[in-house]
């Protein structure tokens, strides 16, 4: 009787992690083409102002710091998941959800910033594809907020268990997704405008 139950969770276990990486996948997909969308509109200004009338390199690098820090605290709380360190584990998720909600705050600060000045998505094809870039990656990092503060509310209930341990390590792949989407939106959206 347990050796099936122990074989159906592996069952349960291998499906769960490729759906998973089905919806990743579909994920990148997604992002190349917002990504594709923006390098066609990006020269589509409409007489209005572009990134480098608007955008400011001390957030643009705060924002950087923060989500990237981010990303070393999600993987010390796998690291302290996988040596069952419950403490350990809920202190760096919060820490994650910490640095998120700062590079939310600044984000939603600099678009509204830009909606204040005249620059929000319908002004033009370049701010609207601008506003749809920067504007998904926020929704999926506040996903991953979600998704965290969920796991520390199960780890602070439940302890830690297999499938915890499986939830996060795909929490964790997930946010290091959308750091390496970020590297490539601050490369090919934030970067040309200030060289």
């Amino acid at each position: 009787m347990i050796a099936a139950s122990d074989a159906v969770e592996e069952q349960i276990d291998r499906e769960t992690e490729f759906g998973f990486w089905l919806y990743l996948m579909s994920d990148a997909v997604l992002f190349s083409l917002i990504f594709v969308t923006f390098a066609v509109m990006s020269s589509n200004l409409a007489s209005g102002p572009g990134g480098a009338d608007l955008f400011d390199i001390k957030n643009l690098a705060m924002q950087t710091a923060l989500l990237l820090t981010s990303s070393l605290t999600i993987a010390l709380a796998h690291h302290a998941t996988e040596g069952r360190n419950t403490t350990r584990a809920v202190v760096w998720l919060v820490m994650t959800c910490i640095l998120g909600t700062g590079f939310l705050a600044l984000e939603i600060r600099e678009l509204s910033g830009f909606v204040a000045e005249g620059a929000g998505p319908g002004r033009s094809g370049y701010l609207s594809a601008f506003f749809t870039l920067v504007g998904t990656h926020g929704l999926h990092v506040t996903a991953g907020l979600i998704w965290a503060l969920t796991l520390i509310v199960q780890i602070v209930l439940r302890g830690i268990d297999h499938r915890l341990l499986s939830r996060l390590a795909r929490l964790s792949l997930f946010w290091h997704f959308l750091d390496i989407v970020w590297i490539a939106v601050f490369s090919l959206v934030y970067l040309p405008e200030f060289l």
